[in-house]
C-alpha cells in the first residue's frame, strides 16, 4: 500500500527552486491550494504579466 502525505491545508503564497522547475503554491479562496510546475520561461511570463499591475 502507497503511503499517503497528509494534506497541509492552506499556506502562504511561495515558490520554490525544486530540480529543473519552479514550483508555485497558490492559496485559493475555499481552502487548499493551486500548486503549479513552471519552467523558467513559463515563470517569466508570468512576471511580465503580473508587473504592470502591481503597485509597489
Amino acid at each position: 500500500m502507497a503511503a499517503q502525505k497528509p494534506r497541509t491545508g492552506d499556506g502562504p503564497l511561495e515558490v520554490t527552486k525544486e530540480g529543473r522547475g519552479n514550483v508555485l503554491r497558490l492559496p485559493v479562496e475555499g481552502g487548499g491550494r493551486l500548486v503549479m510546475e513552471l519552467n523558467d520561461e513559463e515563470v517569466k511570463a508570468l512576471y511580465d504579466a503580473l508587473e504592470p499591475i502591481v503597485k509597489r
